[in-house]
């Protein structure tokens, strides 16, 4: 053998023995980017006075206050609550599930379930017990490739009927896709898309992908809508929490950059035809006509922010990666005063939703492959937000 064919066999056997080593700890080699990053862990408090923000884990709670609603789950996505009484959440293969005395399943057609990709986000009308219509946010394969649409169904008599597509071929990927729709209190649907690996899609206006949109309840464009088109807000790279005040400003989630370099997760507010600068800002990066996040995680830590919703003059939303309970404090229009509550207790938590009864309902994703899993995964677990307060 030459000198040369001896290196290159060298070589290949290395390679294959690293394809090999790959293929056998696949699994923790991926989740060892999504751990939490440890800047949250000395004594379980961290205070960086420079972003003005405390992070702090609730040890001791109240049992009464905390409460396992539903368990053995399917990477759970959404919730929401019908009259009767009972919750429906999306499980992103494709299921909704109704909890309650019921417990029926429901099989969404067309559901691509890749990667971050499946069944999201879910919304009722808010004249749900008049013209009980549910709508549904997921990913399809049209033949060409992946795209996310809204479906509206109408829900009654525990089936669905009357399928009418509200909006489609909004851009779709593995990763990147969005996914939360939340009726406003201008009972206009708001929807938040990802930039779908495309990072120059965000700053475009005539793409549906990397933004905020706003339509009717039929899906059609209300007159007031910025651009003439559904499009909100841009700028956006893949925003998964939506949520408003009491005083009617629009809050997102937002995450950041990805894999080695992660980190930069935001918090925004949001406000009509304005653009958040992904990609060509980040952190707290300025440019003119472009809108900084009110707060942001900075390079070393990262949220990946997932659900919101207010309660009590604060933002809560889920952590993915941080694995955690965020609380944001709004404090004024331009600052926010950030907890961080049951880290790692729960794992990662994804929908963050205020329920009727004025508790917060958590949904844990930890069966994503992701996380690590922890018995009965996944989980709705209710809590009772006092506990936060002193």
């Amino acid at each position: 053998m030459t000198k040369f064919g001896k290196t290159a066999f060298v070589l290949g056997t290395i390679i294959l023995l690293v394809i090999v080593v790959a293929i056998l700890y696949r699994n923790q080699i991926f989740r060892s980017f999504y751990r939490p990053t440890q800047t949250l862990l000395e004594d379980g408090v961290k205070v960086d006075v420079d972003n003005d923000t405390e992070f702090r884990k609730v040890n001791e709670s109240p049992e009464s206050a905390i409460e396992i609603v539903a368990d053995n789950l399917q990477i759970p996505w959404e919730i929401v609550f019908l009259p009767e009484g009972d919750l429906l959440v999306t499980e992103r293969p494709g299921i909704l599930k109704r909890i309650g005395k019921d417990g029926q399943t429901y099989t969404i057609e067309g559901v691509e379930h890749v990667g971050e990709g499946g069944l999201l986000g879910m919304a009722l009308h808010p004249q749900f017990s008049e013209n009980r219509w549910l709508y549904l946010y997921f990913t399809t394969n049209i033949g060409s490739g992946l795209k996310n649409r809204v479906e509206r169904y109408r829900f009654e008599g525990n089936r669905l009927s009357e399928k009418t597509i509200i909006i489609s071929n909004i851009p779709g990927a593995a990763h990147h896709d969005g996914g939360r729709i939340v009726f406003g209190p201008d009972g206009y649907l708001y929807i938040t898309t990802g930039d779908a690996g495309s990072s120059d899609v965000a700053q475009d206006i005539n793409s549906l992908a990397g933004k905020i949109l706003r339509l009717k309840d039929d899906g059609s464009i209300p007159s007031d809508n910025p651009f003439g088109n559904e499009v909100y807000s841009y700028g956006h790279r893949n925003s998964q929490g939506i949520a408003w005040d009491d005083e009617g400003r629009l809050w997102a989630t937002e995450h950041g950059r990805s894999g080695i370099f992660s980190g930069f997760d935001e918090l925004n507010l949001i406000e009509k035809g304005k653009n958040y600068g992904w990609p060509v800002i980040q952190g707290n990066e300025r440019k003119k006509e472009m809108i900084s996040p009110i707060v942001q995680s900075g390079p070393n830590e990262t949220w990946a922010p997932a659900g919101a919703s207010f309660w009590d003059s604060s933002i809560f939303f889920g952590g993915l990666r941080g694995e955690s309970l965020y609380e944001a404090k709004i404090l004024d229009e331009d600052k926010v005063f950030i907890k961080a509550h049951f880290r790692q207790e729960f794992g990662r938590i994804r929908a963050v939703v205020l329920g009727p009864d004025g508790y917060l309902y958590i949904t844990t994703s930890n069966t994503d492959g992701r996380g690590n899993l922890n018995p009965n995964d996944d989980k709705i677990i209710r809590i009772n937000p006092s506990i936060f307060r002193d």
